[in-house]
């Protein structure tokens, strides 16, 4: 589901880079990306999905060891009304009720958590990506930059015009380059603390 909202926001994206169209000519410089394809090979999507997806796994064992101890003391609910009495059971069966609810809001907070958290990183390397593709096409002299892949912008354009792999490539030794200067800093900073 995230990624075909990632897919059509990249599209639409990709789309609106191109609204000063001229005239419909055969000198037209155009190309395509696969969106479907940048978001699978991107490394900085792989790594935004991969932090999100530790996140969520945490989060998830947290909920699940409650969620767990709520069944034991369902399943054995039954058994302790018998001994302790209809009054007992009424009480339990509120709080029953009650811890019920708390994990299905615990389990709402946590997946608002996670879109609060990841949606505006989504939607910022959708904005880089749509920025890249401008300039790159800009600085390339082409007329069109379409987008293919899960909502279609094109029908039909021959394979020489599909610069996806290109564009992946500059993206991630862009990424790349920008961790390694990230990186750099917090060695001479070590280096620093050691004196």
């Amino acid at each position: 589901m995230k990624k075909s909202l990632l897919i059509f926001g990249f599209a639409l994206a990709v789309i609106s880079c191109n609204k000063d169209a001229g005239t419909a000519s055969t000198g037209l410089k155009t190309a395509y990306v696969d969106t479907n394809k940048i978001v699978q090979d991107l490394e900085e999507f792989k790594e935004l999905e991969s932090q999100s997806n530790t996140k969520r796994e945490v989060m998830a064992q947290e909920l699940q060891s409650k969620a767990h101890q709520f069944d034991l003391d369902r399943a054995s609910f039954a058994e302790e009304a018998r001994a302790k009495g209809m009054q007992w059971a009424q009480l339990k069966q509120q709080e029953l009720q009650k811890r019920g609810q708390e994990l299905q809001i615990s389990q709402e907070a946590m997946l608002k958590q996670l879109q609060d958290e990841f949606g505006p990183k989504n939607d910022s390397l959708i904005s880089k990506i749509k920025k890249f593709v401008a300039d790159y096409g800009k600085k390339k002299g082409y007329d069109y930059i379409y987008g293919t892949g899960d909502v279609v912008s094109i029908m039909y354009a021959k394979e020489g015009f599909d610069i996806t792999d290109k564009i992946t490539k500059e993206l991630n030794d862009k990424f790349k380059g920008g961790a390694k200067k990230e990186e750099a800093p917090k060695t001479e900073e070590k280096k620093e603390e050691k004196k």
